[in-house]
């Protein structure tokens, strides 16, 4: 869970990686639809979001290195778009959320093995304000 300005959450409080790393969606190998095992963190950004009227939202979706560019960019912009689906199911005005695919370019971990490859199959989340 990323905040703008960085380093605070959004309460103005200081921001700890474990906090961020626990509100990133994870995906599976292709695939864009979320797992029941995540929703938790997509409700807990919803009900931030119910809080904190003014504020707006970029979901931005990444992926592992296999593929094309251009297939990772297209995965990406699902993987994105499948989280806003979701924020929007749990009441959040669609005009709040924008999205936006980097692909394969802004890995989590580096790597070649599945430890690394899952962290980078994600969703993360951008507090505008």
């Amino acid at each position: 869970f990323h905040i703008l300005p960085p380093g605070l959450n959004w309460r103005g409080e200081a921001l700890d990686a474990a906090f961020a790393e626990a509100e990133t969606v994870y995906f599976e190998f292709d695939r864009y639809t979320v797992n029941a095992s995540e929703l938790s963190k997509i409700k807990r950004v919803a009900s931030m979001l119910k809080g904190e009227a003014a504020a707006l939202l970029r979901v931005e979706g990444h992926c592992d290195d296999r593929g094309t560019e251009e297939y990772n960019r297209s995965l990406g912009e699902r993987r994105a778009l499948s989280i806003r689906d979701m924020l929007v199911g749990e009441g959040i005005s669609p005009d709040r959320i924008t999205t936006e695919s980097w692909g394969e370019d802004r890995p989590a971990a580096e790597g070649d093995g599945e430890a690394a490859h899952s962290k980078n199959r994600r969703g993360e989340f951008v507090i505008l304000r």
